[in-house]
């Protein structure tokens, strides 16, 4: 048996996603910006887009900015919000365990000029909105957090920031790093206060290259690309209208059944834990319940190294993470697992385990058997 659970570096494509996205590629192929018929029917793929997303957050169509993947949706929201308010103020705030996407444009920023807070989180990862609220002055023209964190699931109190937000300094943008809790979670931004809000087509069963960005039609950002204007100039660029279509119809489809999928998945979660704890020295990181999301488990191992577990699990066919994959391929500690106060033993021994909508009861079990047998084991081999 083959089991991937690290869904939250990549997921497997819809089927409807792939079929659709060679439909464009090998014969509705034109330049959405041509004038003639092949054009015209790019552009029909886009406009399905906008339509699609749209609905989904009860935003206007207007509002949506296609780009290569949550990164730059990112890289966008904060780099041309600071641009394009820097008069008003200098002063940006976000979390110590933001995606390296958040963490590095903040830090280009602080070379250029601005301050950014860093907010401290309490042991399951969640921030205190009393440190938010003490964050915030008449300088503040960013807050960004993350709505669902990437390595240990944990969930932002996001509706209530953003309604202190707004209470404290109303030209205070509020960004959303989604990318993890857009398919997973119902969000809208207009009743959350969210003025941005960054998404990634390949964790919701989309391509990967694509993604888009949410931007409140009153709040100012200055574009970061420049050329042809696509995109009412703020990103411009040929619009990727296979991956567009691909997110679309992946965005369509992760929809459509979520109550149901998000039930089944909780209780596999719950199942996992319940597993897991059974195994002496685990420790299972973050939030329990309904203030974590229903795909993501992160594991402390102790007397494991995580390359060990991870690999000793791959020759059993199933796949995990160390990490974030954005940056697990680097020998240092994860900044979240050190924000929630972690012992520095398990630094280095913790695995996430991340399900999708193809995650079955029987694969869950057969990890749970796999780990059962293989930690003690591995615990044995270190002692020799």
């Amino acid at each position: 048996m083959k089991v991937y659970l690290d869904n939250s570096a990549t997921t497997r494509c819809f089927d409807e996603v792939a079929q659709l996205m060679m439909q464009v590629m090998c014969r509705d192929y034109g330049n959405p910006s041509s004038l003639h018929h092949k054009g015209v029917e790019a552009e029909h793929y886009i406009r399905y887009a906008l339509e699609t997303l749209a609905k989904i957050l009860k935003v206007n169509e207007k509002e949506i900015i296609f780009t290569s993947g949550g990164t730059e949706a990112d890289n966008i929201a904060i780099i041309g919000t600071a641009m394009a308010n820097h008069r008003m103020g200098r002063h940006l705030i976000t979390t110590q365990i933001e995606h390296p996407a958040v963490i590095q444009t903040m830090r280009y920023l602080e070379d250029q000029g601005f301050r950014v807070t860093y907010l401290p989180v309490d042991g399951q990862g969640r921030i205190r909105l009393e440190d938010l609220q003490k964050a915030i002055c008449k300088e503040t023209i960013l807050v960004s957090i993350m709505h669902t964190n990437n390595e240990i699931g944990t969930l932002q109190p996001i509706a209530e920031a953003g309604e202190l937000i707004k209470k404290m300094n109303p030209m205070t943008a509020f960004h959303v790093d989604a990318v993890q809790g857009f398919g997973k979670f119902r969000i809208y931004p207009s009743r959350m206060k969210i003025d941005l809000l960054s998404v990634s087509a390949h964790k919701i069963h989309g391509p990967k290259g694509v993604g888009f960005l949410y931007k409140n039609e009153k709040c100012k950002v200055s574009p970061i690309i420049y050329g042809g204007g696509q995109q009412k100039g703020m990103r411009s660029g040929t619009e990727n209208v296979p991956g567009i279509a691909g997110l679309a119809k992946a965005s369509e489809l992760i929809y459509q059944n979520l109550d149901a999928d998000m039930e089944r998945l909780y209780a596999l979660r719950e199942m996992f834990i319940q597993g897991v704890s059974q195994i002496e020295d685990v420790k299972v990181n973050g939030c329990m319940g309904d203030e974590s999301a229903s795909h993501i488990v992160s594991l402390s191992v102790r007397g494991v190294r995580s390359e060990v577990l991870l690999h000793a699990l791959e020759d059993r066919d199933i796949y995990v993470s160390a990490g974030s994959a954005c940056s697990s391929n680097k020998p240092q500690p994860s900044a979240t697992l050190k924000a929630i106060g972690i012992e520095k033993d398990l630094l280095e021994s913790t695995i996430r385990f991340s399900f999708s909508v193809f995650t079955t009861k029987e694969e869950i079990q057969y990890t749970l058997q796999t780990l059962n047998e293989m930690i003690p084991e591995l615990r044995r081999y270190k002692r020799h």
